[in-house]
């Protein structure tokens, strides 16, 4: 019985048909590249190959009123792949903003809980002869690592290459009702001889995490970050753009400032933001507060669950407007909060999720939504930037070229922005989603990041 993680079984929890916890890639394809030219049957009929290898695709959820704890995940016996990818097109020759648009309106949907949590749109109608892939899957399912691998397990790095080898666990048929009642009145059991395991962790990390955030010595507190029209109640309408940038300027950067990738990032992310929010004339005089989230798939010790995610919060410098000020800014921040996220354990927020409880978050967040307090609250955090490693070659998806490898997470009510950075045969793709209501056009905000970047080659010492 493979039963889901207290984390995983959360994202099912908190989702609401305004947060919509659903993860999406958009992929940009050079269908020039398939051998023998790009068909939709034939895409078609290799994707049905990979998927039935593949058991992350065709599993779906189990959870009867009989089940006492977390969903199960369970093999559809009646897996079809009409089901799940669907060909759709923009008129032609269908620029990005028309591409952009459409994603927006695929990522407002709900998946369907009775299937595999998962869709997939082939986009056809592109300018120049290209294609496009808009894979969406559940967080239930994926987290960002374990989302781009899949992608990737669909790819290949020639055109005509083999199928991907994939070792993993078959699915499990449906449990037996006494199997399940079983299973469920033993975790219920559990939980209190867990709780008394994990609380004295607990009491001992708060006072030093807590003494260390208040001495300026650690990452940023919440509830303190200014306030922006990013940061409201959110409703399922959803707005994206996409940017990609050079990972050899960005690597040229970091080796001149002598900072990480990921100091680079945040700060040409800070830069972006600094212009968008000035041009919207509401910049703050103090810095955004972005929680970032962190992989902890090489320090965590449990093999069970698909996310195995942290994260941490992280001042992004809008408020300074020399470039080099804001890398030297958050190499320091980063340095402090990276320390201070250390101090937990990597697997504290598992091993808590697993008492997440279905009835009680739902109904907290509908509450919350309803009552809108996300806008009657200090701000908690402003928004979400996370950095997923890609494959450092390039790929071909079924055979086609892949040219844009844009990640899109999810937003939450009191943070309506989200920006995932994920870095692919020497580009740097950057996907953004909003919230349409609180930001309805991010185009401004996508072609800040190239300007952003330029900005911080020319202050880097021997580069610009």
């Amino acid at each position: 019985m493979q039963r889901l993680s207290g984390l995983d079984a959360s994202f099912l929890y908190l989702e609401t048909s305004s947060q919509l916890l659903h993860v999406c890639g958009l992929l940009v394809l050079d269908g020039e590249t398939v051998p023998g030219g790009y068909t939709f049957a034939k895409l078609e009929e290799q994707l049905e190959e990979r998927v039935r290898s593949i058991p992350a695709f065709r599993r779906k959820l189990h959870n009867p009123l009989w089940n006492l704890s977390h969903p199960v995940w369970v093999e559809d016996e009646d897996f079809d792949l009409d089901h799940h990818v669907h060909r759709i097109g923009v008129p032609a020759p269908g620029d990005r903003a028309e591409l952009a648009e459409l994603c927006a309106h695929i990522a407002g949907q709900q998946l369907d809980r009775a299937r595999p949590l998962w869709q997939l749109y082939v986009i056809e109608g592109l300018a120049d002869g290209r294609l496009a892939v808009l894979l969406k899957m559940h967080h239930a399912s994926v987290d960002g690592v374990s989302g781009a691998s899949l992608i990737t397990y669909l790819a290949g790095l020639e055109p005509d290459g083999p199928l991907p080898d994939v070792e993993a666990p078959r699915n499990t048929g449906l449990p037996s009702p006494l199997d399940l009642l079983r299973s469920g009145v033993e975790n219920v059991v559990k939980r209190p001889a867990e709780v008394a395991r994990l609380l004295p962790g607990l009491l001992g990390l708060m006072p030093r995490w807590l003494g260390r955030t208040l001495r300026g010595k650690g990452m940023p507190v919440p509830f303190t970050a200014p306030r922006t029209s990013l940061n409201g109640t959110i409703t399922g309408h959803r707005s994206v753009a996409f940017a990609q940038l050079d990972l050899a300027e960005i690597k040229d950067v970091k080796n001149a400032f002598g900072v990480t990738v990921n100091d680079v990032v945040l700060a040409l992310v800070a830069g972006a933001l600094r212009e968008f929010l000035a041009a919207r004339g509401e910049l703050p005089e103090d810095p955004l507060v972005a929680t970032v989230p962190v992989s902890v798939h090489e320090r965590t010790e449990r093999e069970h669950g698909s996310n195995k995610v942290s994260a941490f919060f992280a001042s992004l410098p809008t408020h300074l407007a020399d470039p080099a000020a804001r890398v030297f800014f958050l190499a320091e921040a980063n340095r402090r909060a990276k320390d201070h996220h250390h101090e937990i354990d990597a697997d504290m927020l598992q091993d808590w999720a697993q008492f997440s409880a279905a009835t009680m978050f739902g109904l907290a967040v509908r509450a919350y939504s309803a009552l809108r307090l996300a806008e009657k609250h200090p701000v908690v955090h402003n928004l979400v930037v996370s950095n997923v490693p890609g494959p450092p070659m390039p790929l071909y998806f079924l055979g086609a070229r892949i040219t844009g490898f844009y990640p899109l997470g999810p937003v939450f009510h009191g943070a309506g922005l989200n920006v995932t950075v994920l870095s692919n045969a020497g580009k740097v793709h950057v996907g953004l989603l909003g919230a349409r209501e609180l930001v309805n056009d991010l185009w401004p905000l996508a072609d800040a990041l190239p300007d952003a970047l330029a900005e911080l080659v020319k202050a880097s010492p021997g580069v610009g």
